[in-house]
């Protein structure tokens, strides 16, 4: 199943970043290049640093220059992550570009690889939260409640999970075809953002 590889690999890259949880401390990726799994670690592990820069500038008492700094490289981070999981579709285009389509197959309101994007955020939220629900500094209440925040956040994994494999099984029997639309962000493109074509 799509999702049980998925949610092991990006459990693993979460883990492996937290060994040290320093946002440059550089990418080992255990996987080699050509395989799937090399994609979705690269993806969480891309989606685990930016977690902790969105952390750093939310700092309250972060000097302006200083969080302008962590807005851009915020950025470009989202952009790195939004081209990996381009890449990803890239990967599903091909491995299912040889289905026979049934008459009355429809397309899905996401692709494959949007949905394992927002897998890979859902098991952040997890561990994360899951360390504030033990968290001894913190209050009981603050545990409680994190737990139980925890609690859903499980069940939306599970039903999440259950969504992506049942698509790419609607996927491979030809009742749901994929169709890739880049995303096109007009804010990062120097020719499209009026701000930065007019200078």
């Amino acid at each position: 199943m799509l999702s049980e590889l998925a949610n092991r690999v990006f459990n693993r890259a979460i883990e492996d970043y937290h060994q040290f949880d320093e946002i440059d401390y550089p990418i080992a990726n255990p996987y080699p290049a050509q395989v799937l799994e090399h994609l979705l670690y690269l993806k969480c592990w891309i989606d685990t640093v930016q977690w902790h820069m969105e952390d750093v500038v939310r700092n309250p008492n972060i000097d302006s220059k200083e969080g302008l700094y962590w807005k851009r490289r915020i950025d470009k981070q989202n952009q790195l992550r939004t081209d990996t999981v381009e890449f990803i579709d890239s990967y599903f285009l091909d491995k299912y570009k040889n289905i026979t389509l049934l008459p009355n197959a429809t397309i899905n309101t996401e692709s494959p690889a949007w949905a394992i994007d927002r897998l890979s955020i859902l098991c952040l939220k997890i561990y994360h939260m899951r360390e504030e629900a033990v968290r001894r500094t913190a209050t009981e209440l603050h545990r409680n409640e994190s737990n139980n925040k925890l609690t859903i956040l499980l069940a939306q994994q599970k039903d999440l999970s259950t969504s992506i494999d049942e698509l790419i099984d609607d996927i491979e029997h030809g009742k749901k075809y994929m169709k890739v639309y880049k995303q096109m962000k007009m804010y990062n493109d120097p020719n499209l953002n009026p701000i930065l074509y007019k200078q």
